[in-house]
């Protein structure tokens, strides 16, 4: 029987973590559209081919949620059919503040601050599910780095407000933990997943679960209303963009 996961694949050279957010199981019994949102790490690495089967898989936009001092980082370039819209999800700026106690503990890089994010700065999240929504027709990928925490938080958001089963949402970002040691020894980056897990233990969970409680403690009503999101982008983002698409 082939894996679920590995059919949502994102398969095109330079990425190791990219995949559709279609065929996910909804609370109503159906699942979410494929070939419409998708999510990845980085994409400056993709190659003319990698580009290639963005382009084949209906991508034409990419939402980038990276802070401009990793974007101005970028050597790769872009081909001409792709729109590339930056949300620096982070809000380093904004919120200088919020990451304080976060680089202090180490903290930064565990699913332990997803859900105050979510809580203190729904804005930042709210900027990036805006742009998925209202891009242009086709398909749409958003990524950070390595597709694992800023991507992650607006996933659970974007899959909360569509309605996807938690368990879904918890093994989505499974996917990504399990994706994590191919992509890092990929640019010569020792695995980290001990250290990651190892700070979660010191404050009584695991990565599983503390992620699991962030989808599991989301009030997507409050979230929504602190978002900036309007009826409009709840209806595209609710759907996977099928007024869009």
């Amino acid at each position: 029987m082939s894996d679920a996961r590995d059919e949502r694949t994102l398969r095109a050279d330079g990425l190791y973590n990219g995949r559709d957010l279609g065929g996910l199981r909804l609370r109503n019994g159906s699942t979410t559209p494929t070939g419409r949102v998708f999510r990845s790490e980085g994409v400056d690495r993709l190659t003319a081919a990698g580009w290639d089967a963005l382009h084949d898989a209906g991508i034409r936009t990419v939402v980038d949620l990276r802070a401009p001092s990793e974007t101005a980082r970028d050597t790769g370039v872009r081909p001409e059919w792709l729109t590339t819209v930056v949300v620096d999800h982070d809000g380093l700026d904004v919120a200088p503040s919020f990451w304080e106690a976060y680089w202090e503990t180490g903290l930064v890089g565990t699913p332990l601050y997803y859900g105050p994010h979510l809580a203190e700065l729904p804005e930042r999240t709210g900027e990036a599910l805006r742009a998925i929504a209202r891009a242009e027709p086709g398909g749409v990928l958003f990524h950070c780095a390595g597709g694992r925490d800023r991507t992650g938080i607006v996933a659970l958001a974007l899959l909360t407000i569509a309605g996807v089963e938690p368990e879904a949402i918890v093994a989505d970002y499974l996917a990504t933990v399990g994706n994590a040691p191919a992509l890092l020894a990929s640019i010569g980056v020792p695995a980290n997943e001990d250290r990651i897990e190892a700070l979660c233990a010191e404050h009584g969970t695991t990565v599983e679960d503390a992620f699991r409680a962030v989808v599991d403690g989301l009030d997507v009503d409050r979230f929504v209303e602190r978002s900036g999101l309007d009826t409009a982008d709840l209806e595209a983002l609710r759907t996977f963009r099928a007024a869009v698409a």
